[in-house]
């Protein structure tokens, strides 16, 4: 179990001191002294990577660790707040395939609001298969049920045109729940896409509109683009416990998955899918969404200019 909180070059230099050069990174404890981000020191940009390392590791105990290690979901969600989460639950596939967000990291960190003292708590996707039966297999809408959280029905009264001021995109119907609440976090799963490479975070937000879903597919790195420059979530969370490799992004057979035991948490929507970028063995400037959407300056891809921690259980 390790945490910390220094940066990629600092963390290789302890490594060659402790080590004389022969220990690899992943190998070893480093018993250095991270100190949460807190109202005091937390600094502009941060990104926090969950590793669930012991054997049937709680996701919800590893999603708790990580919104700690931010300060506390005190530090972004008030008391009397309305919150939607947006996770990805667009395909009716059970969790175990990796098409959707994994129910037990949404259902945690809907519990985390709650305890911060939301007012309500809403879910929200624009689903591709019938919503319901993607509510039901996926197994967001038991969530729903258990803690309290309002599944809403993606119907065509919710989805109103606004000026997205993008560089493709201008008037479009946007999903309103979504831009009314006072908090977002966008919760999306890690997964490829035959035609953007992958989908995470910044990809996350067609699911946040209406309209025609073939449209938004042309000149598709800059649509993702122009989408998360309208939506702003409080945080992203991106789900890697389990990761899509092959036949994405509905895939369908377990030999497509991969377990990561993985999630990332950060501020910078940018640096959040990076980050994820990396778990596919992919240079994050090399996927179009993320080199256009660090272009237009809304993040950074290098990992140096942020705080980085590590946490795990």
């Amino acid at each position: 179990m390790f945490e910390h909180s220094i940066t990629r070059r600092e963390a290789l230099s302890n490594i060659l001191k402790i080590t004389g050069g022969i220990a690899a990174a992943y190998s070893i404890s480093f018993p250095l002294m991270p100190a949460r981000l807190n109202a005091e020191s937390k600094p502009t940009n941060w990104i926090i990577e969950g590793y669930g390392q012991s054997s049937g590791y709680s996701i919800n105990a590893l999603t708790r660790k990580m919104f700690e290690f931010a300060g506390g979901i005190s530090t972004f969600i008030s008391k009397g707040d309305i919150v939607v989460i947006k996770p990805n639950v667009s395909w009716a596939q059970p969790p175990h395939l990796a098409a959707t967000t994994h129910p037990e990291v949404v259902q945690a960190v809907i519990e985390l609001c709650q305890e911060a003292g939301a007012k309500k708590v809403r879910i929200a996707d624009n689903t591709i298969h019938d919503a319901r039966r993607c509510f039901s297999v996926t197994g967001v809408g038991l969530v729903a049920e258990k803690t309290g959280a309002e599944l809403v029905d993606p119907k065509s009264s919710l989805m109103k045109e606004m000026n997205l001021k993008g560089e493709r995109l201008n008037l479009w119907p946007v999903f309103t729940p979504i831009v009314e609440a006072d908090k977002v976090i966008n919760l999306p799963v890690a997964k490829v896409h035959g035609l953007s490479g992958l989908t995470l975070g910044l990809k996350n937000w067609i699911g946040a509109v209406g309209g025609r879903r073939p449209a938004l597919h042309q000149d598709i790195h800059q649509t993702i683009v122009d989408l998360a420059g309208f939506f702003k979530p409080t945080l992203t969370l991106i789900d890697a416990t389990r990761i899509m490799i092959a036949n994405g992004p509905s895939g369908g057979d377990e030999k497509d998955v991969k377990t990561m035991n993985r999630l990332i948490l950060s501020n910078d929507p940018v640096a959040a899918d990076a980050k994820a970028a990396g778990l596919f063995n992919k240079n994050p400037l090399d996927v179009g969404f993320i080199k256009i959407a660090q272009e237009r300056g809304m993040g950074t891809s290098d990992m140096e200019k942020l705080t980085q921690f590590q946490v795990s259980v």
